[in-house]
């Protein structure tokens, strides 16, 4: 297993950032490494950090203005090569249909229910990093 995993979070309240640091921890799950967090406010910040780094796993959040967590998701899936998993904050549960729409590969509601986000991301992060559950 690697020592640590990265993992972007992408939203303009850094309330909702920290919200997404402190509901998964520094390892969401004993079975995938330590995660380092790596936040970004902008789309433009988002584009250079994947150019820039390894990103394991993506946290977009779908209320994120002017470019939402949403439409950042679908464009990411169609340009960025290798494009890491995506979990999608949205608003309330009837907006799944949108997080379907964007291509993300997990959605949680926000406000962030800690149990269901640390799962849901460690779920990716098992995906990404090829570690058996």
């Amino acid at each position: 297993m690697q020592p640590t995993a990265t993992v972007l979070v992408y939203s303009d309240d850094a309330n909702t950032r920290e919200q997404v640091r402190l509901a998964a921890g520094r390892r969401p799950a004993p079975d995938v490494p330590a995660v380092e967090y790596v936040e970004c406010a902008t789309l433009p910040a988002v584009l250079r950090i994947l150019q820039e780094r390894r990103i394991d796993v993506c946290v977009l959040d779908g209320e994120t203005a002017p470019a939402g967590g949403m439409g950042v998701c679908r464009q990411l899936k169609d340009e960025v090569f290798r494009c890491p998993p995506v979990l999608l904050l949205i608003g309330r549960p009837q907006d799944a249909w949108l997080a379907t729409w964007s291509r993300a590969d997990a959605a949680v509601t926000h406000p962030l229910d800690p149990v269901a986000f640390a799962d849901a991301l460690a779920g990716l992060l098992r995906e990404r990093l090829g570690v058996d559950a």
